[in-house]
């Protein structure tokens, strides 16, 4: 298994935290056929990020590039887990039992064959995709997120 064949490349936006900034990104990405398939927002007083995935990556990228919107491209994967009490902490566990740091997680309103998927941002993809497919558990290719 190969680093490419299981990570996702997730797009951050930064935005003024002010009234309309996401609802104006949001309408941009649309008008522009660009299919948001997860969003996560987190804010300060001063400025958010917007986190998501989508379809088209460099489609998604170029255009905010055109229209001046300061962002970054973040390798991430993207997790099948049973979609039951408890489906996300067994993940979870088993990355914290191999001292992989989860330095965010954000969940998606797609579910593949009864799976909730979720979306982690580690500190070593490689390892956190080696030990979860090691275990049985799915990971989530590029293609199978656009196709959702």
């Amino acid at each position: 298994m190969t680093h490419e064949e299981y990570t996702l490349q997730q797009i951050s936006v930064f935005l003024d935290n002010r009234p309309g900034t996401l609802s104006e990104v949001a309408r941009y990405l649309a008008d522009r056929g660009i299919n948001l398939r997860a969003l996560s927002l987190a804010e300060t007083r001063d400025f958010g990020t917007v986190r998501l995935i989508v379809a088209d990556t460099k489609t998604c990228s170029d255009a905010l590039s055109n229209s001046g919107y300061h962002h970054i491209i973040t390798d991430v994967i993207a997790v099948a887990v049973e979609d039951r009490p408890g489906g996300m902490a067994d993940v979870l566990e088993l990355l914290a039992e191999e001292l992989i740091d989860v330095e965010y997680v954000y969940a998606t309103v797609m579910t593949v064959d009864s799976h909730a998927i979720i979306i982690l941002r580690v500190n070593d993809t490689l390892k956190a995709g080696m030990i979860l497919a090691s275990k049985g558990i799915r990971l989530m290719k590029e293609k199978e997120i656009a196709s959702l």
